[in-house]
Formats: C-alpha cells, structure tokens, sequence
C-alpha cells in the first residue's frame, strides 16, 4: 500500500464515481444559485441539474476557499499519517491557490514527519482532471512521492486546454470580453475558442463564425498538436454543460482523425468553471508535446 494521498479540489471536474473508487479526497469549491449556497459534490446529476437551471434564467456566483478550509482539510489528510500530494487549479485563474499555499505552510508546522507537496498545476478544470488521473495511475503502479511529483512537474504544461463558449454575455460578467465585444460578438454569431497556455492563464486565441466553426476550430488544433507526436493511446477528456451531440461530434471528428487514440471519456463539465463560462461550454483536454495555441 503507498504511504501517500494525492488529493485534489472539486474543480478537477472528475465524475464522483472515479474520485471514490480510487479514493481521492476532494475540497469542495462553494457557490449559489440564486443567493442559495451550495457545494461542488461533483456528481453527473448535480451538474445536469445546474445547468438545465441556468438555461432557465438561475444565477450563479462562486466563493474561493479560505485558507482556513484548507488548513482544515490539511489536517484531516495528515491525521492518516501518509504524505500528501495535493493539486488544484493554476494560480493564476483562482486566489484560492495561495490560501492553499499559505495553509499548507501552516499545518506541516504541527507534522514536521510529514510531507505536504502543494503544486502549481498551471491546468484548469479536465486538464487538472486528467493530471490527477495520470498521477494517480503512477501511484498505484507502485511509483514513490518523489518520482509522482518529478512526473507532475514535467508533463502539467503538456496538458492542453481547448475551450469554446456558446454565449458571451458569461465572459462578459467575468471581464473577459468588454459589454461592447460582447454585443458585437452577439450580433455576429461569434464563438470565442480558447486555450490555456503555459502561464496557466485562460486566453481566446480565435474568434469563430458560429457554434460548427468553433467545433472546427477545436478539432483542427487537437488535429495540429497529435500530427507533431505519436497519438497512440492518447487519452482524451471532453466536458460539457448540456451540449452532448456536441462532445459526441467532436469526440468522433478527433477519432475518425487518429483511430489510434485511446480513451474518449465524455462528462459533464463542473459547476465552478460552468458558472463563468455557460451552458454550451464545451472542452477538451488531452497530453501532447507541449501547448501549442494553434
């Protein structure tokens, strides 16, 4: 049995069952709807339930966690006496991470015999999901705290992020897109396609004309980076909020493309990142050679 946890937060958007069966603890990010709090439990239902209230009007705000949360959450990892892995998303798209920081600095204070490895994941949402499941699948073949970390390390800026929103009015609230961006973009039929690049950042890299061409998009850059390496058993995340035929699309375009690829796991997106981008929110994440916004 390892002497070790990799734990992560409820914003790796993993499905419930994966995170129990492999026995994965989760903080959970905080958020309301309609002024009403709730949790990030990570379930299917859940998700599908949130955004179908979206769709009708339901407005959703979301917390950071403080760093006594984290501290606490610490805590309860150590008290097992194992060491501890822990990754949540990039700092830069969340204040969370330096709570995270700050309370891992705390607790390992009061377990000078413990190891406590907070890392900088620079992914966000299937990007930091998929990292934890390649970790995770390191740590039960039998690899050490130290070599999980080394891989970590080396591969998170080679998880590639491809992100496409079906309304911009979300960006909007966000200050990603100016009210004036937005109501041309509106107009027009725009679909921003975004990326993340290894600054850990969520940035539009293209504007499409209408929902197929930012599909297109998506594809052609998955196609681009999988044409530099060896795509065999690549595996893919593909994540969305109420948009399936478009995940289901997508996933077939990527394989009828590289039928050599691996796993195509298609679920629904998290609350967290869902709540400042949409319903129509559609994802992609996979390892590559490198990030490449193309």
């Amino acid at each position: 049995m390892s002497d070790y946890i990799i734990a992560t937060s409820s914003t790796a958007d993993l499905p419930r069952d994966y995170l129990d069966e492999h026995k994965i603890p989760f903080i959970r990010y905080s958020f309301t709807v309609n002024d009403l709090p709730r949790e990030d439990d990570c379930r299917e239902e859940s998700r599908a339930a949130i955004y179908a209230g979206m769709r009708r009007g339901d407005l959703l705000k979301t917390s950071m966690i403080s760093e006594y949360s984290y501290y606490n959450f610490f805590r309860g990892l150590l008290d097992s006496e194992k060491d501890v892995i822990f990754l949540d998303m990039s700092q830069k798209m969340s204040v969370s991470f330096e709570n995270a920081r700050r309370a891992a600095e705390s607790v390992q204070v009061e377990y000078p015999g413990r190891r406590l490895y907070v890392m900088d994941t620079r992914c966000i949402s299937g990007g930091l999901g998929l990292l934890v499941k390649k970790m995770v699948e390191r740590r039960e073949a039998g690899e050490s705290f130290e070599q999980v970390i080394a891989w970590g390390e080396e591969n998170k800026l080679k998880m590639a992020h491809r992100f496409t929103v079906d309304d911009l009015s979300y960006l909007k609230r966000g200050g990603r897109v100016s009210n004036a961006s937005a109501l041309v973009g509106s107009l027009l039929n725009i679909k921003p396609v975004l990326y993340v690049p290894d600054a850990g950042t969520l940035d539009v890299v293209k504007k499409a004309r209408g929902r197929k061409a930012a599909l297109r998009a998506i594809i052609d850059g998955v196609v681009h980076d999988l044409s530099r390496t060896d795509a065999a058993g690549t595996e893919f995340l593909i994540l969305h909020a109420d948009c399936l035929t478009d995940a289901e699309f997508v996933r077939d375009e990527i394989r009828r493309a590289f039928p050599q690829v691996g796993e195509m796991n298609i679920s629904s997106l998290g609350v967290v990142i869902g709540a400042h981008c949409g319903p129509g929110l559609l994802t992609v994440f996979y390892l590559c050679g490198g990030r490449t916004p193309d």
